[in-house]
């Protein structure tokens, strides 16, 4: 027979699968540009992970440790962070309650914002007018 333990870890692991299809349409509206990634605090690991840019899988350490006894907020962020690659990541964590009101885990999504620097740099140089030299005197007088 289960153990309480062994039931509610049961119990938070299907908690935690009905955010999958949360995670699975957010990352399909901002497609490439977003990941979710949901962490399961009981286990301390990545519980699932959709759209992946950061190169973790499922089963990862999460490395939440610390997000238990520090998070005053259900919503943290948005905070900025750098990808495996480096590029700059714009995130937000969610904290993901159990039935009892304690968290149980945590859905971060991060969306690229290096792809909108880059069109950023392009804008800049077109309006500022790089190489634009002084108009001929002959044409304006």
């Amino acid at each position: 027979m289960p153990s309480r333990k062994q039931k509610k870890a049961t119990a938070d692991q299907l908690l935690l699968s009905r955010y999958r299809s949360i995670a699975d349409g957010v990352t399909a509206l901002f497609f490439p540009y977003a990941e979710v990634v949901i962490h399961d605090l009981t286990s301390q690991s990545i519980a699932y992970i959709a759209n992946n840019l950061s190169k973790r899988a499922i089963g990862d350490d999460s490395a939440l440790e610390e997000i238990e006894g520090t998070a005053d907020e259900e919503v943290m962020g948005p905070y900025e962070k750098m990808n495996w690659d480096g590029r700059r990541m714009r995130c937000v964590s969610m904290l993901l309650p159990s039935e009892s009101s304690d968290a149980v885990g945590v859905m971060c999504i991060n969306f690229n914002v290096a792809a909108f620097d880059d069109v950023k740099k392009v804008l800049d140089l077109f309006i500022t007018g790089a190489g634009l030299v002084r108009p001929p005197e002959e044409l304006f007088k």
